[in-house]
């Protein structure tokens, strides 16, 4: 009995620990946050929790393009330790609050005339980065700094290790890229604390930053540096002795008391490494959400890497009450869901909030939301939302598609009836080339700059305008916007099998070459006529039919991949990532490897997304090939990886590529799982030969949201030779339409 006791015992032990071993894998070790900081793909670094509205992290002095996100890894100067950054965007903007510790033996009336006197040299050696923490010793200043963060609450601490008393520099000035201070305060609460504002004028025209601050020590002098007629805009904090500070910094986007709430809810100890492992714990579990095997090192930490970078934006931009700052710059009391900022829709429509819908199904309905009272406060859906401001940035109304996907996957959170109001008034309305669309059934070339590409987007927002309308039973609306999404053939042009600007009395616009661009100075919007050609894919069988057959259609879009033109000099910086005129490094191209499939061609989808996959994305800091905007770049990595992509991204149609892993798994609503296998799987077998759906033969190349929210096991059975039939048939072949 004793025996059998003792069996029972160690029995539920092990079960119990290998239960904890399977629910507590450290998917952040996976991660490293460098990926992306290196060439164009301008990604964060530093320390935040997952969609967290602080992003605490190192800041560089350089300011060109490439230093978007305020820091890049090819450069070696500190500045100090911002509160907000912007990742993987092409403008610069944030950049709030910035915090230098230095020595006692910094005096910067003796110091250098130059913008930071405090700087700092560095090397990589210096640092350490993980999910949710960042440190680097400040060798110059003998000074080790060590970051991490709640969702609105920046923590940091500080190890003087200089004799004499520690010194910090807190900058309101300074601000990453466009941002310009407008108006700063900073003052002294008690002997621990101070509070302040800061205003700025940038990318966003109006912004607003609010901040508590508190210390573990006291502060023995503050002395303000700099001062203008915009307010402090540079403070040094003197505390006694060496050793330990530190230091705890809430934000807030409507008030100092805002910020004070959040600072005394979200973290009221001073324990900065039980911190950092709830930081860490978040990370996981999020991360956690989509499990792979593989026996490559590398695609893992590039895959964890790029999951993770789909969860930096949007970001929170709410107090922990709920109050948040409206796009009116009014001030609301708690909505009932949280509010998000950060909304580079031009780019994450395409990826990035499609995979929301699956791995983030409970922050879909707050997006969605947030939308319609952005729609309620400014008269329309955002464009590009930037804290609390419409920049207007990029062409198309792209927070239309993520409400139809919503709305059309059954995510019901929301009043659907005001989401049709809204994207209905929002597509009627008279600005950026709207006005164009419903007087003559497309934008003059002569008339507005980006024309084509302006136009190319619009009609993908008005097939998700009629997409929606169909379902609420709106048959007039239906009619309308489906008319106007097929406006794209209106660009086509026969004679020379591309899309082209045309004229105001109908000409098109000359000369004409394919491969040219000139920078917001053309008719296509970052990118040429070879990359813009492709940009219907709400309707690819309908542009396979501008091409009179899926013949003709495929023998393009293999010369697209493979023509050996080159681009001339003073073509957008955004046109990177070429495998031949497709160019990776851009969004509006995403979707294209997989157009193959729709013409009976699935081999070709899977030959083209298998070569992205490993020569576009590596697991070094220059493992981008583009800006990671916010998360889309990455996204195309986490879909393509696991074998699909959604090529209409408002539809719930998943289009076949190539796996890269052995075994995926993800977890879905309501307990359910949905698992992806790769039989034979190896670095030649990149083909599918077969594919199985619970078991039985699916011979479709494609699979539906639907289907997968069911949870169940696809099996893919990879082979080196390409199976042409695979997906060839009519009946398997995805299909655009409602």
């Amino acid at each position: 009995m004793n025996r059998i006791l003792f069996s029972a015992i160690i029995f539920a032990f092990l079960a119990f620990s290998c239960k904890q071993e399977t629910t507590t894998e450290d998917f952040s070790a996976y991660v490293d946050p460098y990926i992306g900081s290196d060439y164009h793909g301008h990604v964060f670094v530093g320390a935040n929790v997952p969609f967290g509205a602080v992003q605490l992290g190192p800041n560089n002095a350089q300011e060109t393009w490439d230093w978007c996100s305020g820091y890049h890894y090819s450069d070696s100067v500190l500045i100090g330790f911002a509160h907000t950054h912007l990742s993987g965007t092409g403008i610069g903007d944030l950049g709030d609050l910035l915090f230098m510790p230095v020595s006692d033996e910094f005096n910067y009336e003796q110091a250098s005339n130059e913008a930071y006197p405090w700087s700092a040299l560095y090397s990589h050696n210096d640092e350490q980065v993980s999910p949710g923490y960042y440190s680097i010793n400040i060798n110059e200043y003998n000074v080790q700094a060590e970051l991490t963060a709640t969702e609105r609450v920046g923590f940091q601490k500080y190890n003087f290790n200089a004799p004499g008393n520690s010194k910090l520099i807190i900058d309101l000035a300074y601000g990453t890229g466009w941002d310009n201070l407008t108006k700063a305060d900073l003052q002294q609460e008690g002997d621990h604390s101070i509070s302040g504002f800061r205003y700025s004028s940038g990318w966003a025209k109006d912004q607003k930053v609010y901040f508590h601050t508190e210390f573990s020590k006291a502060i023995k002098t503050l002395k303000i540096l700099r001062q203008n007629d915009k307010g402090i805009n540079t403070v040094q904090l003197e505390f006694e002795g060496n050793g330990e500070l530190l230091v705890k910094t809430a934000i807030s986007p409507v008030s100092t008391n805002g910020a004070k709430n959040n600072l005394s809810t979200e973290l009221t100890d001073w324990n900065f490494a039980a911190t950092k492992q709830t930081a860490r714990e978040k990370w996981n579990t999020e991360l956690g959400k989509i499990k792979i095997e593989t026996t490559s090192p590398s695609n893992k930490t590039t895959f964890y890497t790029a999951l993770y970078h789909t969860m930096i934006a949007p970001s929170l931009f709410d107090d922990v009450n709920g109050d948040y700052r409206g796009a009116d710059g009014k001030n609301y009391t708690n909505p009932g869901y949280d509010t998000y900022t950060t909304f580079s829709l031009w780019d994450t429509y395409r990826a990035a909030h499609p995979l929301f819908t699956l791995v983030q199904p409970e922050r879909v309905n707050d997006m969605v939301n947030t939308m319609l009272s952005i729609y309620d406060q400014q008269g329309k859906l955002p464009v590009w939302h930037l804290h609390g401001n419409e920049t207007n940035t990029m062409v198309g109304n792209h927070a239309i598609p993520v409400i139809a996907d919503a709305y059309l996957k059954g995510f019901t959170g929301f009043d659907a009836e005001k989401a049709f109001e809204a994207v209905k008034s929002t597509m009627l309305m008279n600005e950026r080339g709207l006005n164009f669309i419903k007087e003559k059934g497309y934008i003059p070339a002569d008339s507005t700059v980006e024309s084509v590409a302006m136009a190319l987007e619009y009609a993908i927002d008005d097939w998700c305008v009629a997409a929606m309308a169909k379902k609420l039973g709106k048959t007039e609306d239906f009619e309308l916007f489906a008319k106007r999404a097929k406006y794209y053939e209106n660009y086509f042009n026969k004679e020379t099998g591309f899309m082209r600007g045309r004229m105001a009395d109908g000409s098109w616009r000359t000369p004409f070459n394919p491969v040219h661009s000139e920078h917001r100075a053309d008719d296509y919007c970052e990118g040429n006529a070879w990359q813009y050609t492709w940009l219907v894919p709400h309707d690819i069988n309908g542009l396979i039919d501008l091409f009179d057959n899926e013949t003709a259609f495929a023998k393009k879009l293999d010369e697209l991949f493979i023509t050996e033109e080159t681009l001339n000099e003073g073509a957008s910086n955004d046109i990177s990532g070429l495998i031949g005129m497709y160019a990776h490094g851009n969004e509006p191209g995403h979707h294209v490897p997989y157009m193959f499939a729709f013409a009976g061609q699935q081999w070709k989808a899977a030959k083209r997304v298998n070569f992205i996959l490993n020569e576009m994305y590596t697991d070094q800091p220059d493992g981008l090939c583009g800006n990671e905007d916010c998360g889309q770049m990455s996204a195309w990595y986490v879909f393509s990886s696991l074998g699909f992509y959604p090529v209409n991204p408002a539809n719930g149609v998943y289009v076949f590529g190539s796996p890269l892993f052995e075994s995926a798994s993800i977890e879905l609503a309501n307990d359910k799982t949905f698992q992806i296998t790769a039989k034979d799987l190896s670095k030649t077998n990149i083909y599918i030969d077969s594919v199985t759906l619970n078991g039985k033969t699916y011979t479709k190349s494609y699979i539906t949201h639907s289907d997968l929210l069911k949870g169940g096991i696809l099996e893919f059975t990879m082979t080196a030779e390409p199976n042409k039939d695979f997906g060839q048939a009519e009946d398997c072949r995805p299909k655009s339409g409602y």
